[in-house]
């Protein structure tokens, strides 16, 4: 009997995954070397066959790879099992994986962390399903967009084990400097020039095919690279790194989900970068406040406590910055916003935002669906009639507004 997966974003997890809910399922956020879907599809051998979202203006949400938006999950001719996107499994599940009857997974404080219905059965809805037999299930209930950075030392390293095995044997590019174990440089087909240092003493480094690394280039592990994103010069550490991203200067403890411009210069530390993002040349941003004590992010208005001393920026998609922009502890920016001008970004820059000298400006939709319908293609995607419904519904969604076209 065939089992269907879905993932569902309860609206309480929202606001504080800001400023990436508004954009995108949870599942599509990296954490660690991964997606969130990916790491349950990997637990259960199964593809996510969809998302369950309350935000209704991501029925368009269209990526390459990821599963579609769905009103339900499945039909009843096959069992079916719905997790909650921002947990991560640490166990299997065991005779449960295809429920004989409805069943509710709990993490350790009790909270619902999944449903498991068997063939025939009608999906009641959340409420109702809050009823059923409760089944410990082991894992991490994430608490917000921060523990992406937060988590990622601890994370990263054993994503890179599992890794290890699937790029093969070791192969050190012929002209790179390894300080460690050569075992723990990972380079499949990638294309890594001479002079360029691979430092693994602290951790595996991890390049997937297609990645290109320039002469000059200092990676320093643990850090994985996924495919055909290029490395341009500088330091990158502790990190990692989605497809199709271009990426230079000094950046630490990071997490990019892909087609992310850094081409140039500047410092980035302990920040989770969206999709489709470009960094102007000289952006930089701080991860330390000068006390020294926990940091606390501001999202959609509400003030969160993340407990973490180093925490940076959280970037949302379709961000573009200006040359030499400065970026506050904790600063999070909403999707779509343009960052320029002669004013510094607060704590909060709202989602598009046009410019920092006039508060309240916004970038209009259409401008915002014919930039991005620029830029994609230049990564290879195509921009159809889906996607500028989606573009343009997230856009409506962020300002209250009404979506163009």
């Amino acid at each position: 009997m065939s089992t269907q997966l879905f993932l569902y974003d309860p609206p309480e997890d929202l606001a504080p995954f800001l400023p990436f809910s508004l954009s995108r399922p949870l599942g599509e956020l990296r954490y660690g070397a991964f997606l969130l879907r990916e790491r349950w599809s990997a637990r259960l051998d199964l593809p996510v066959a969809g998302c369950l979202t309350p935000h209704a203006h991501l029925g368009d949400f269209v990526e390459p790879g990821a599963p579609g938006v769905s009103a339900g999950p499945g039909a009843k001719n096959e069992a079916r099992l719905l997790f909650r996107s921002t947990f991560v499994p640490a166990a299997d599940l065991g005779a449960h994986a295809s429920p004989a009857e409805p069943v509710r997974f709990v993490d350790a404080t009790g909270a619902a962390v999944g449903f498991g219905l068997p063939r025939r059965a009608d999906w009641p809805g959340f409420a109702a399903a809050a009823a059923w037999p409760a089944v410990p299930l082991e894992g991490k209930r994430l608490v917000g967009a921060w523990d992406l950075v937060g988590d990622l030392p601890t994370v990263l390293p054993a994503d890179l084990e599992r890794l290890r095995p699937e790029q093969g044997a070791a192969s050190i590019p012929r002209g790179a400097t390894v300080l460690g174990d050569p075992a723990l440089v990972l380079t499949g087909e990638a294309v890594v020039e001479p002079n360029v240092v691979l430092d693994v003493r602290a951790g595996p480094i991890v390049l997937a095919p297609g990645v290109e690394v320039r002469a000059f280039t200092r990676l320093v592990g643990p850090l994985a690279v996924a495919r055909d994103s290029r490395i341009l010069g500088g330091q990158i550490s502790g990190s990692a790194v989605g497809p199709r991203c271009v990426l230079h200067g000094e950046i630490s403890t990071s997490v990019f989900l892909g087609y992310a411009n850094k081409t140039h210069d500047g410092f980035l530390g302990h920040a989770v970068v969206g999709r489709w993002v470009n960094l102007g040349a000289g952006t930089i941003n701080s991860n330390l406040k000068n006390t020294y004590g926990p940091v606390r992010v501001t999202l959609g208005g509400a003030r969160y406590e993340t407990g973490l001393m180093f925490m940076g920026s959280l970037i949302g998609d379709h961000v573009k910055t200006a040359i030499g922009t400065m970026l506050p502890t904790g600063c999070t920016i909403g999707v779509g916003a343009n960052l320029f001008g002669s004013t510094r970004p607060g704590s909060e820059v709202p989602p598009f935002a046009w410019g920092l000298d006039e508060p309240g400006r916004t970038l209009e939709c259409g401008r915002f669906v014919e930039i991005a319908a620029r830029v994609m293609p230049r990564r290879d995607v195509a921009v159809d009639d889906r996607t500028r419904r989606y573009l343009a519904a997230v856009w409506g969604a962020a300002t209250r507004s009404t979506p163009c076209g």
